[in-house]
């Protein structure tokens, strides 16, 4: 395939029927002009000009050419037109992953919102329990709960959050309440596997300190809801964050334990390339935050 920008410098010859013309509506040389057409002629291996001292004659076989070309180019320009649409605008699938809970629960409402606002859009989620190969998978974009990213990956955070450690008043009632993090093996501890943490070690941090606990328990599982709801029910203690269990400790169906100690999960976007080159991308990065801005969804 030879190079578009001497099939350009053909077609405007063709359409100047001249070098000096085509030189001058292209801001080059007449002598690199000539020279682009002399390449492109050794590339096709035809000659495409009659040259004369007064005029520029087209042959036959550069009748074909310039035909094909000016079809070539066309379509060129406009997959480059489209191409810059789309990074303004806001069109086509967008693939987004995120967490079992926090995608059904926080996640998928604001998506819902953001085709409303944005009908070009398509957007289809898929909620894992693991950490999910933003590119490697074909995924868009992640919006996640922790605070462990990849270097490779671009993140911004969209808001902040922590877990907390909370019982209900029956189990403390029942067992008491720890009053340390080392008292916390002894207690049944709903253990659930995290996308981004080893499973049943829970580190904190009160101020400047960091502990990590080992802890067991009963019951175990890969999904927060159910964690919570067996917290509710007074199985045990659970460490979850506040975007899962805010609606509980404020009705009094759980009660915070060790409330010096928390676990940071901000909750961030994590994509695989600069958002100037998505439109779509960009676009849901951005409601995010603004939605996140203006109200925390627990």
């Amino acid at each position: 395939m030879p190079p578009t920008d001497d099939l350009r410098v053909f077609c405007t010859v063709v359409r100047k029927a001249g070098f000096a013309a085509a030189a001058q509506e292209l801001a080059a040389s007449p002598a690199y002009v000539s020279k682009r057409i002399r390449l492109l002629e050794q590339e096709l291996g035809v000659p495409l000009l009659h040259r004369t001292t007064r005029r520029v004659a087209v042959t036959d076989q550069g009748e074909r050419v310039f035909h094909w070309a000016q079809r070539i180019l066309d379509d060129m320009d406009q997959l480059l037109q489209e191409v810059a649409v789309t990074r303004r605008e806001p069109r086509g699938l967008l693939r987004v992953s995120s967490s079992f809970g926090f995608g059904r629960n926080v996640v998928a409402p604001m998506l819902s919102r953001l085709v409303q606002r944005h009908p070009g859009l398509q957007v289809r989620l898929e909620v894992f329990d693991r950490l999910v190969d933003v590119a490697g998978e074909g995924f868009d974009l992640d919006v996640r709960v922790g605070d462990e990213i990849a270097p490779h990956l671009i993140a911004r955070r969209l808001a902040d959050n922590h877990r907390v450690l909370c019982a209900a008043p029956g189990y403390l009632a029942r067992r008491g309440t720890p009053r340390s993090p080392a008292e916390l093996p002894a207690h049944d501890c709903l253990v659930i596997k995290e996308r981004d943490h080893p499973f049943g070690v829970w580190r904190l941090r009160a101020g400047a300190v960091e502990q990590s606990v080992k802890v067991t328990g009963p019951l175990s599982a890969n999904n927060g809801e159910m964690v919570v709801q067996w917290a509710v029910d007074g199985c045990g203690i659970a460490l979850r964050s506040l975007w899962d269990v805010g609606a509980h400790l404020e009705a009094g169906r759980l009660v915070q334990v060790l409330p010096e100690w928390r676990q940071e999960a901000n909750i961030w976007a994590v994509y695989p390339t600069p958002l100037e080159r998505s439109a779509k991308v960009r676009v849901c990065v951005e409601f995010l935050q603004e939605y996140f801005g203006r109200q925390r969804p627990w």
